[in-house]
C-alpha cells in the first residue's frame, strides 16, 4: 500500500481527533501518502479529500470533535452512494481506508469492501461504548468524567433543597454510560435499557432513605430505558408515590470537551494499530484493547455481537 485516507463518521466522540493524528503520523512513519476525508462518508461521495501532512496534525490531540467534521450519510445507504465513494477513492489509488466511529459506520465500510474490495479497518470511537472486541471505545471514559461531574454538582443541590433528582445520560439501547456514573456518583439507582426498571421497588427505596433522614436522592436513567426517558419516569413514579422530581438532561454535553488521558492514549494506541493493521492484510477488522492488549476482530463481530456490561458493577449499583 502507497496511499491511505482516513475518516470520521457518525456521532463525534473525544479523543477522535487523538485518533486522526496517531493515524496520520503511523502512515507517515511507514512512507504512506495519506487523506483526510471531511464529513465521513458525505465527503467520500462528495470527493472531499485532503492531504495530510504530520504538521497538520499538530495541537489536536487536546481538542474535542473532530477536525474532518462527522456527518451521517443517507445517500451512502444507496448503490449509487457508493458506487461515487468508491470510484473517488479509486481515483487518487487509496489503497486502504480507517473508519473512525461506531458500528453503523463499520456497516458502511463493510459494504465498500464487499462490493469494491477496498480494504478497510475500524477504529471504535463511540461514547456509548457498546461495541464488541474492545473494553473501552474512544470518548466513553471522557463522556463518564463530564456526566460525574455534572451528577456532583446535581447531588450538591439535591442536598441543599431535599429534594429528588431524575437525570438522563446518553444511552438509547445500552447503559454503558448509566451504570458507569451511577457507581460512580452514588446513586439511589441506575435504570437501563438492558434490566427491567422496577418502578414500585425504586420507590420504595427512596421513600425510605427519606424517612431516615437522607437529603439527598438521585436517580441516573439512560435515554432508552424501557420504562421511558426522565420526564416519563419522574411522571409515573410521582403517580405512584407522590414523590416529585427535578429533572437533568445531560444531552450532547457528553459528547463534547477535551479529552481525558485515558481516551487520548487510548485513541493513539488505536490510530496506530489501525494503519498497521491495513498494511499487515487483517482487513477487514476492527482494533481494539483488551486486558491492556490491542486486538482485532474481524469487523462484522462489532455489531453481530453484543457487549455485555459488567455484572459487578450491576451488582453494585443495585447493594452500594
Amino acid at each position: 500500500m502507497k496511499k491511505l485516507a482516513v475518516l470520521t463518521s457518525g456521532g463525534d466522540a473525544p479523543g477522535m481527533n487523538a485518533c486522526i493524528r496517531a493515524t496520520v503520523r503511523r502512515a507517515h512513519n511507514r512512507g504512506l501518502f495519506i487523506f483526510g476525508v471531511r464529513k465521513g462518508y458525505e465527503g467520500l461521495i462528495d470527493n472531499d479529500f485532503v492531504e495530510l501532512k504530520s504538521s497538520d496534525v499538530s495541537n489536536i490531540i487536546q481538542r474535542g470533535g473532530t477536525i474532518l467534521h462527522s456527518a451521517r450519510s443517507d445517500r451512502f445507504l444507496t448503490e449509487e452512494g457508493r458506487a461515487r465513494a468508491a470510484s473517488n477513492l479509486k481515483k487518487r489509488k487509496v489503497e486502504g481506508l480507517v473508519i473512525i466511529g461506531g458500528d453503523g459506520s463499520f456497516r458502511g465500510a463493510d459494504a465498500l469492501r464487499i462490493e469494491y474490495a477496498i480494504p478497510v479497518v475500524g477504529v471504535p470511537a463511540t461514547i456509548d461504548n457498546d461495541l464488541w472486541g474492545t473494553d473501552l471505545t474512544i470518548g466513553f471514559d471522557t463522556a463518564v468524567n463530564t456526566a460525574l461531574d455534572a451528577i456532583d454538582k446535581v447531588r450538591d443541590t439535591a442536598a441543599a433543597h431535599d429534594r429528588l433528582f431524575i437525570v438522563e445520560v446518553m444511552g438509547r439501547s445500552a447503559g454503558f454510560i448509566a451504570l458507569e456514573v451511577g457507581v460512580g456518583g452514588g446513586a439511589e439507582a441506575v435504570l437501563i435499557p438492558e434490566t427491567e426498571t422496577d418502578l414500585e421497588g425504586i420507590c420504595s427505596k427512596v421513600k425510605g432513605r427519606i424517612s431516615r433522614g437522607r437529603t439527598s436522592n438521585i436517580l441516573v436513567v439512560a435515554e432508552g430505558d424501557e420504562a421511558g426517558n426522565a420526564f416519563e419516569i419522574a411522571r409515573k413514579i410521582e403517580d405512584i408515590s407522590g414523590l416529585k422530581s427535578r429533572i437533568t438532561v445531560l444531552g450532547h454535553v457528553q459528547r463534547g470537551g477535551s479529552p481525558t488521558a485515558a481516551d487520548r492514549v487510548l485513541a493513539s494506541k488505536l490510530g496506530w494499530a489501525a494503519v498497521d493493521a491495513l498494511l499487515e492484510g487483517a482487513w477487514p477488522c476492527m482494533v481494539g484493547e483488551i486486558n491492556s492488549e490491542i486486538t482485532r476482530y474481524p469487523l462484522a463481530d462489532s455489531w453481530t455481537k453484543r457487549k455485555k456490561l459488567d455484572p459487578l458493577l450491576l451488582t453494585l449499583s443495585e447493594n452500594l
